[in-house]
């Protein structure tokens, strides 16, 4: 018999009174994958995700960790999973060791068995010298490692990170990404289920990507694939040595560019279909015009213009908490 996936989840939804937060959502996360579940404000990860942790139940539906009812289940699925939230929840005045103490006798460790397991951990996240330094000197990037290292500490199969790296220096930020490898490296069986809003986050670390919006999954796939399937394939960005004319822009519309944006009046981008060659013609129509072209890039669509593909553009606020 084939052991269960670590996470199914079928037609879940959550309704406070007649707003519906998560609405029919489906999905699965196989062993060993990173899964990244992106979305505007309000589009229903948060509630998404603490109906999976079992601290909110369902309206309808069913979901399972595990193999293990979130609702029916709710102490086995607790042991299975480790939740890292965007919130700080170390201890500030204990020290690092004593943080992971404290959690793992949460989950039953104690003795040699406990003090090899923060050992072990300490040493993947990079903490192992900062031991015995309490935690409120640490710095932002070490007290995410912490907080990470206290959500593996008892050995999950599932990990919930929830935007793991929001307000970190770029270098912090890589650091925390080089640590997941670490940590698949050493349980590739090892599920993780990523929120986050950071598109270059989600491209460099997630084997697959759902979008939700207003709590439905708008598409789900990888991000190479989810780049590919977008109709407006390329990214062009052109700028030349004068403002472009209101009829100039125009004709940049008329030959295929699509999703037009100016960045000043010399400066425009545009999205454009793989192989047709839109932004060459554009660079053609300009000069004769008379422009001299400055710079001009293309780029394969990156993730950010999925995003807005399935999302829209419209700045929007998350509902009211209920």
């Amino acid at each position: 018999m084939s052991s269960p996936r670590p996470i199914e989840v079928e037609r879940l939804t959550r309704r406070f009174g007649t707003f519906v937060a998560d609405d029919a959502v489906s999905f699965s996360v196989q062993p060993g994958e990173i899964y990244g579940l992106l979305g505007p404000n309000g589009a229903g990860k948060t509630t998404l995700i603490r109906m999976l942790t079992t601290l909110l139940p369902p309206s309808s539906g069913a979901a399972r960790v595990e193999g293990r009812d979130v609702v029916r289940e709710k102490a086995a699925v607790r042991r299975a999973i480790g939740t890292v939230s965007q919130a700080q929840t170390t201890d500030e005045n204990l020290t690092v060791r004593e943080n992971l103490s404290i959690q793992g006798k949460m989950y039953g460790l104690w003795g040699r068995t406990l003090r090899e397991r923060i050992e072990h951990r300490l040493h993947q996240v990079g903490l192992w010298e900062r031991r015995n330094q309490v935690a409120r000197h640490l710095s932002g990037g070490m007290r995410r490692r912490l907080e990470i290292a206290r959500g593996v500490l008892h050995r999950p199969r599932v990990l919930f990170l929830d935007e793991p790296t929001t307000g970190l220096d770029p270098q912090s930020r890589r650091a925390i990404w080089d640590m997941f490898g670490e940590l698949k490296a050493h349980d590739p069986e090892l599920a993780i289920i990523l929120t986050t809003h950071a598109m270059e986050e989600a491209d460099h670390l997630c084997d697959r990507i759902a979008i939700l919006d207003r709590g439905k999954v708008l598409c789900e796939d990888s991000p190479a694939a989810l780049k590919r399937g977008l109709e407006t394939g390329e990214r062009v960005e052109l700028e030349t040595d004068r403002a472009i004319t209101a009829a100039d822009r125009q004709g940049i519309v008329d030959e295929g560019a699509t999703e037009v944006r100016f960045a000043s009046p010399t400066r425009v981008s545009f999205a454009a279909k793989p192989g047709e060659a839109t932004g060459r013609r554009v660079a053609r129509l300009l000069e004769n015009e008379g422009y001299h072209i400055v710079h001009l890039t293309i780029a394969l669509a990156t993730l950010e213009d999925v995003f807005f593909s399935y999302t829209g553009r419209a700045l929007r606020e998350a509902p009211p908490a209920s």
